[in-house]
């Protein structure tokens, strides 16, 4: 009986774009792709619900150094509410809960209740959720019918509009800040209409700085793979400053970047004024070393070095 060869990983800088299939869960597709490019360490930056499809930022090797910085940017998605049916996860993936008479809508109402929703808000974590209460998720003690009162937060949603009508099917297009629930947007705006609302279909359409993505099915790249091989796999790759062109950044000379790599305070070349934090600090050759802080005087303070940071000639 032959034994299924195991993933010799190998050390892998770099940023894909994966578009994630329905029914599978955020870190169920990062392994793949993981095992796909055999990338040593892997993250991904904000979980996607197993419903949704779209565009998840995937961060091999020293790439994970910056994932904290892109779960917090601003994102964009499109998703389809049904009114007239509330579920226990707030998707079609739950339990309805509830049904209710579609009252007759106009524009004019829908566009009221979209309104309050816009903005700086606070609004409920759905239970069904990866927030964590006690150090476990919520979906864990909603599994086990644990009574939970999701948490209530601050949230921004910078855009919030009607696509199209069809029946009791709205499609919306939400632009939002991080930490920002889809799903709970339209539950609460089902419960503004008066009927309740579940989410149907949910895709996000773009993550900063990556507002028009090329992004990669996991058909796509099972192909790639299949016909070119892992060079024509790492080529789907992003630099690691793809992730941070939109960071402020400064400049350092050859001595400079070396004192940089030793965990010590450098003189930019260029940049802006301080203070600043996070900066992306740059080589001359346009690689960028790693994310410091910028003082008032200048002065740039280390405060995450990528590898090959510590590793430039004079070090």
């Amino acid at each position: 009986m032959s034994r299924r060869s195991r993933t010799v990983f190998r050390p892998l800088d770099g940023l894909l774009l994966l578009d994630k299939p329905a029914g599978v869960s955020s870190n169920q597709a990062l392994q793949r792709v993981r095992h796909l490019f055999r990338a040593a360490k892997g993250g991904h930056t904000g979980s996607l619900d197993p419903l949704a499809t779209g565009l998840l930022p995937i961060c091999f090797g020293e790439a994970t150094k910056i994932a904290g910085l892109l779960l917090g940017a601003r994102k964009a998605y499109r998703t389809t509410a049904v009114l007239g049916v509330t579920t226990d996860t707030d998707d079609a993936d739950g339990q309805p809960l509830r049904e209710r008479e579609v009252p007759t809508l106009d524009d004019a109402a829908i566009e009221a209740a979209l309104a309050r929703l816009r903005g700086a808000i606070v609004q409920r974590a759905p239970i069904y959720s990866a927030l964590k209460q006690g150090g476990e998720p919520l979906y864990a003690k909603a599994r086990r019918g644990e009574a939970i009162e999701a948490p209530e937060r601050a949230v921004m949603v910078h855009a919030l509009d009607l696509l199209e009508r069809q029946g009791p099917r709205l499609t919306l297009e939400v632009e939002c800040g991080s930490g920002t629930y889809v799903r709970s947007l339209v539950r609460d705006l089902g419960e503004s209409l008066g009927c309740g609302a579940h989410v149907e279909v949910l895709r996000r359409l773009w993550v900063d700085p990556f507002r028009t993505p090329r992004m990669y099915t996991l058909e796509q790249l099972q192909g790639i793979a299949e016909a070119g091989g892992e060079p024509a796999l790492d080529a789907c790759l992003l630099p690691i400053e793809a992730g941070l062109a939109e960071f402020p950044s400064v400049q350092l000379d050859a001595p400079q970047a070396v004192r940089f790599g030793r965990g010590n305070p450098a003189q930019p070349e260029a940049g802006p004024a301080g203070p600043i934090e996070p900066v992306a600090v740059y080589e001359r050759e346009g690689r960028v070393l790693g994310l410091g802080q910028l003082d008032a005087a200048g002065m740039v303070h280390p405060r995450r070095l990528f590898t090959w940071a510590t590793q430039l000639p004079g070090s």
